[in-house]
Formats: C-alpha cells, sequence, structure tokens
C-alpha cells in the first residue's frame, strides 16, 4: 500500500463523471461518433505533397527586418 495514497477518497470530479456516464450509457459511443466527423479522416497524399512543397521557410528572428525592407 502507498504511504500518500488516501482509502476510499473520489475526488468531485471523478464522481460527477462517473455519475454522468451511469446516467447517459450511451455518451462514450456519442463522443466517437463526434471525433470522427471532425479528426479520425484520411489525409490525400496528393494535398499533402502540394502543401509541403508550398511551405515557405521561416526566417530565424522573426521581427528581423531586412535591408530591402528599410525605409529612407
Amino acid at each position: 500500500m502507498s504511504l500518500f495514497r488516501r482509502p476510499h477518497y473520489r475526488s468531485e470530479a471523478t464522481a460527477f463523471l462517473d455519475d454522468l456516464k451511469a446516467s447517459h450509457p450511451n455518451l462514450e459511443a456519442q463522443q466517437r461518433q463526434g471525433r470522427a466527423l471532425l479528426w479520425d479522416r484520411t489525409v490525400n497524399p496528393e494535398w499533402r505533397d502540394q502543401f509541403a512543397q508550398a511551405r515557405v521557410a521561416q526566417p530565424a528572428y522573426v521581427y528581423q527586418t531586412s535591408p530591402r525592407d528599410a525605409k529612407p
């Protein structure tokens, strides 16, 4: 047994989440469905290559002005 373990302790957040999941059993399925809509997508390899080719190199110090940008 761990020296720092508090026996039978449940935080309010854990209790809330457990109660929420018990009262809404399909909640996790809905979350997975929502994630699939936005995040679980296949990437078009042609687009990925076009984005990589169009990338512009960023200078080492972004806020440094170049001499050609200087105004007389």
